[in-house]
């Protein structure tokens, strides 16, 4: 996979994957709970029927432990799920389609992101759906972004930070390093052509 010898801490990108699932648990927990007062909330192709029995946390390190693609990738795709909810408000993040949504967005990470990557039948084998159904997720997931996949360092930068005070929140006795550097470490490799200085993250909750 593209670059995968990166100056990334042993310990560093499984924190990351706790913290960003972390966030992700509460946003699908708050939304969970107001989905009875969302009569207009519709379903999609991310819905499941029923909420999978893998938690979001086990989800997600199994995309980190089988995907091997680059660990900016997580980031990206962090950036493209806030996007994804911004773009679609009829469609929040919740217990039932959050695990369909991560799959989606770390594929297209992967592919925007690192030359080498693996196919979407592997992906489909790691998310535990038919090839079938990570190509249909894969074409919504893109017109849910409006195609808009490039991220501008200071976007990149952003969200390190807030990952970042995520890491502080709940682990205060770690001694942080600078989000600043926690970019570098994650070597971008996005393209810059868009000013989102002023962007507004919706998945915190």
């Amino acid at each position: 996979m593209a670059d995968q010898v990166e100056s990334t801490s042993p310990e560093a990108m499984p924190r990351m994957i706790d913290f960003m699932s972390s966030v992700l648990e509460r946003v699908a927990k708050s939304n969970d709970l107001s989905r009875g007062f969302e009569p207009t909330q519709r379903l999609s192709l991310f819905h499941s029927l029923t909420t999978p029995t893998i938690t979001i946390h086990s989800y997600l390190q199994r995309i980190f432990k089988y995907a091997d693609c680059s660990p900016s990738c997580f980031v990206v795709a962090y950036v493209y799920l806030d996007r994804f909810t911004q773009t679609q408000p009829l469609l929040p993040i919740d217990s039932f389609n959050v695990h369909r949504l991560l799959i989606a967005s770390v594929l297209v990470s992967a592919k925007f992101m690192d030359d080498i990557y693996y196919n979407n039948a592997y992906y489909a084998r790691v998310g535990g759906i038919s090839t079938a159904e990570m190509n249909l997720l894969e074409v919504d997931f893109l017109f849910g972004l409006g195609f808009q996949l490039n991220v501008t360092p200071a976007t990149f930068y952003t969200y390190c930070s807030y990952l970042q005070r995520e890491m502080l929140l709940q682990s205060p006795l770690h001694v942080a390093e600078s989000p600043l550097n926690l970019a570098r470490r994650l070597k971008l490799h996005c393209s810059f052509n868009e000013d989102e200085s002023a962007h507004q993250k919706q998945l915190a909750v």
